[in-house]
C-alpha cells in the first residue's frame, strides 16, 4: 500500500513524519501522534520515500486488517508547523479472503477472493506447496491425488491448502475393562480441510450416528463388538482402525441340557452341557444332589456307559471374577430292562397242607416292571397262574407243590426266576407214615430171622427122613377173613421134630390181595402186627385145640 503526500517545499523543514491519528496514549488518555518509523507494530513494514522535493510517500507492506486507520503527514520549519489535526488519508484494509473452494463434482477446485480486481486476474496453483506451472485459471480441474494438498494465490495472497481427510483416530473414553451398565464414549478425529463429516460403523453395519462422538450412556453386553469411523470431505474418504469394545459382566443365566434327548437307556453314552451367558467365559462346577462331581473351564460332563446308579438330579454352577450363578436342575432318568427277580415266601417254616402262603416277586427295573406267575409242569409245560407282584395260595394241598416261575417285564425287556415249592403232609398222614415205616422194619427183621430158622429146619427135615406124616400144612389164612376170589393163598408149613415141645417155623407166606385203593392211601398193604401162638407145653382147654397145633395170626391194616 502506498500513500503519497505533497507539501510546500519552499519551507526549510526541520522535521517531517507520518503518523496515525487514531492511536491513543494509554498513559495520558489523549490522542498523540506516533511516528510510524518508530512504531514497533509497523516499523518493519513501512517505508517513507521522497522521490522529489515537496513529495513524501508512505509505503506499507503486507497489509493487515489492523492497518486500517487515518494516516497523516506533518512537518515543522523554523517559522511554521503543519497542524497535526488536519485531515489525513483514511486507509481501509479488506481481507482478500483467498481460499480454495472444493466442488464435489470432479472434484473441481476454485480459487476465491473477496476483492477481485478489475481486468483479467491472474492465479497461481500449488501442489504440496510447489507451484504448478501453466495453471493460471481460477479453476483447477486436474486429477487430484487424495494424499496431496492443494492451494492457490491471488495478488500475492496465499490460500490455505485443502486436502482429503487423514486416517481418523478413534479414542476410548476410559481405559481398562468396560463393565456392563457403565458410561462409555468413542471419539473420531481426522485432519482434513475442509472439515470432514464422520460416520460410525459396528462390524459391517452402519450406525445412524453422524457426529464425531459415539456415546453409550449405559452400555449393554449386546454392544460388544468392533467399531470404526470414516471421515469424508469433497476430496476423499478414509476409515479408521477398528476398536474392540468388550463388555465384561458376571454370568447372567445358566442352564443344563442333555444329549441325546429322549429316553436314556442303560449302557448308552450321555453328555450333559452347562451353558452360561458370561464375559469372560465362566468356570463350571457340576453337582449331583448337591454333591460336587467335576470342575473345569468346559461346561461338559460325559458319561460313556451310563448305569442305573447315575440316575438323579444334576446341576452346575457358573462363575467368573465378576459373579456366579446356579443353573436350573435336570433330572436324569436312566431306563433299563428288569434285573433277575427275587422271590420271597411269606411262611418261613415248612409249608403244610391246609395252610396259606403268599409268594412275592420283586425286580429292579425302570420303568417299573409288570409281574406274571406261571407253574411249570415237567420241564416244558407252563401254565399261567396270575399277574401282579404277589401270588397267594390258600388251602394248600400236595398238588400245589412244584416249580413256580415269576416273570418281570417292561418296555425294554423281561427276566424270570423259578422257585421250587414243597408241601409237607398233614399231622394224621405223618403219623400213618411213621407207623408204616416201623412195621416195614419189623417185617425185614422177622424175614431174616425166619430165613435163618428155615435153613435149620431144612436140616432137621432131612434128619426126619422126609416123612409125609410128620408134615402138617396149615392154611395161613386161619383165623382171618376168607380170601377174595382170585387171591393167591400161601401156607405156612410147620415141621414137628421128635421133641414135640420145640416149635419150628419153617415158612411164612404173606397174602397180597389185589384191590383198588383210595388216591390218598398207599397201594401196598402194610402189616401192623404179626402174632404167633405155640400150643407146645400149653393147654387151651376152653378152645379144645390140639396141644401140638401151631397157629399164626396176621392182622393187616
Amino acid at each position: 500500500m502506498v500513500i503519497v503526500k505533497s507539501y510546500n517545499s519552499y519551507y526549510n523543514l526541520i522535521t517531517k513524519s507520518w503518523f496515525v491519528a487514531e492511536r491513543e496514549d494509554e498513559q495520558l488518555y489523549r490522542h498523540r501522534a506516533v511516528d510510524l518509523l518508530n512504531d514497533p507494530d509497523i516499523t518493519d513494514r513501512v517505508q517513507v520515500l521522497e522521490p522529489e522535493r515537496g513529495l513524501s510517500t508512505l509505503r506499507i507492506k503486507n497489509l493487515r486488517l489492523s492497518d486500517s486507520a487515518q494516516y497523516r503527514f506533518t512537518f515543522k520549519s523554523q517559522t511554521f508547523e503543519w497542524n497535526r489535526s488536519f485531515p489525513g488519508t483514511t486507509l481501509t484494509v479488506t481481507d482478500p479472503d483467498v481460499q480454495v473452494i472444493c466442488s464435489p463434482i470432479g472434484p473441481t477446485l476454485t480459487c476465491h477472493s473477496s476483492c477481485l480486481l478489475s481486468g483479467r486476474p491472474s492465479f497461481v496453483w500449488y501442489e504440496n506447496g510447489t507451484e504448478i506451472h501453466g495453471e493460471t485459471f481460477r479453476t483447477f480441474k486436474r486429477f487430484l491425488q487424495p494424499e496431496n494438498n492443494y492451494s492457490c494465490s491471488y495478488e500475492l495472497h496465499h490460500s490455505s491448502p485443502v486436502y482429503a481427510p487423514k486416517v481418523p483416530l478413534v479414542q476410548l473414553s476410559q481405559p481398562g475393562d468396560i463393565l456392563k451398565d457403565s458410561s462409555v464414549s468413542l471419539t473420531c478425529s481426522s485432519d482434513a480441510n475442509p472439515p470432514p463429516e464422520y460416520t460410525w460403523y459396528k462390524g459391517n453395519r452402519t450406525l445412524f450416528n453422524r457426529a464425531a462422538q459415539l456415546v453409550f450412556s449405559s452400555i449393554r453386553s449386546s454392544d460388544s463388538g468392533e467399531y470404526y469411523c470414516t471421515a469424508e470431505n469433497a476430496l476423499g474418504k478414509t476409515a479408521s482402525k477398528r476398536v474392540l469394545i468388550n463388555v465384561k459382566y458376571a454370568p447372567q443365566s445358566s442352564s443344563v441340557s442333555v444329549s441325546p434327548s429322549g429316553e436314556i437307556m442303560e449302557g448308552s453314552s450321555v453328555t450333559l452341557t452347562c451353558s452360561s451367558d458370561a464375559n469372560p467365559a465362566a468356570h463350571y462346577t457340576w453337582y449331583k444332589e448337591n454333591r460336587a462331581l467335576l470342575q473345569g473351564p468346559q461346561g461338559v460332563y460325559h458319561l460313556s456307559s451310563i448305569s442305573s446308579g447315575d440316575s438323579g438330579v444334576y446341576s452346575c454352577k457358573s462363575e467368573n471374577q465378576y459373579g456366579r450363578i446356579n443353573s436350573t436342575s435336570l433330572h436324569l432318568d436312566v431306563q433299563y430292562a428288569p434285573k433277575p427277580p427275587s422271590v420271597s415266601v411269606s411262611s418261613s417254616g415248612e409249608i403244610m397242607e391246609g395252610s396259606s402262603v403268599t409268594l412275592t416277586c420283586s425286580s429292579d427295573a425302570n420303568p417299573a416292571a409288570n409281574y406274571t406267575w406261571y407253574k411249570r409242569s415237567g420241564d416244558k409245560q407252563v401254565q399261567r397262574k396270575a399277574s401282579g407282584q404277589n401270588f397267594t395260595i390258600t388251602d394248600i394241598i400236595s398238588e400245589h407243590g412244584g416249580k413256580y416261575q415269576c416273570e418281570a417285564q417292561n418296555t425294554h425287556g423281561r427276566s424270570n426266576t423259578t422257585l421250587h415249592l414243597t408241601v409237607g403232609a398233614g399231622a394224621w398222614k405223618s403219623a400213618v407214615t411213621g407207623t408204616t415205616t416201623a412195621l416195614l422194619l419189623v417185617v425185614v427183621l422177622l424175614a431174616v430171622f425166619l430165613w435163618i430158622r428155615r435153613n435149620k429146619s431144612f436140616t432137621q427135615q432131612r434128619e426126619c427122613g422126609e416123612r409125609p406124616e410128620d408134615r402138617v400144612q396149615i392154611p395161613a389164612a386161619a383165623h382171618t377173613r376168607p380170601a377174595e376170589p382170585h387171591d393167591d393163598v400161601h401156607y405156612a408149613s410147620v415141621c414137628f421134630t421128635q421133641n414135640p415141645a420145640d416149635a419150628i417155623y419153617c415158612n411164612i407166606g404173606r397174602v397180597q390181595p389185589q384191590r383198588e385203593t383210595d388216591e390218598d392211601e398207599e397201594e401196598e398193604a402194610e402189616y401192623s402186627a404179626v402174632r404167633f401162638d405155640s400150643a407146645t407145653g400149653t393147654r387151651r382147654e376152653e378152645e379144645g385145640d390140639d396141644p401140638s397145633a401151631l397157629y399164626s395170626t396176621v392182622t393187616k391194616h
